[in-house]
């Protein structure tokens, strides 16, 4: 069974609750975490995770939506692109 992979980036300023939320509604989606790092530089919360999205309940464009709202909550900047796109942006 193949993956299909994405990239979640998560920056703003630190609060309670970031990885929960985020992590929560990636379960909720039925999408696996395959890896994660997370920092804090003085008070700014920074995250990269590459998801598994192909079991996902949600298509792409909803998911990407609902991660832009779930940010705007916690007032935090999230975004998600696929994979390939993500490489083929950053190849020099």
């Amino acid at each position: 069974m193949s993956e299909q992979k994405a990239i979640i980036s998560v920056i703003g300023v630190d609060r309670v609750g970031i990885i929960y939320n985020v992590s929560k509604l990636l379960a909720e989606s039925n999408i696996n975490i395959l890896d994660i790092s997370q920092t804090i530089l003085k008070d700014i919360f920074t995250m990269i995770m590459i998801v598994d999205i192909k079991n996902s309940i949600n298509d792409f464009n909803n998911l990407k939506e609902d991660l832009k709202n779930l940010g705007e909550r916690l007032g935090v900047k999230i975004d998600i692109q696929k994979e390939d796109i993500f490489r083929a942006m950053h190849r020099l």
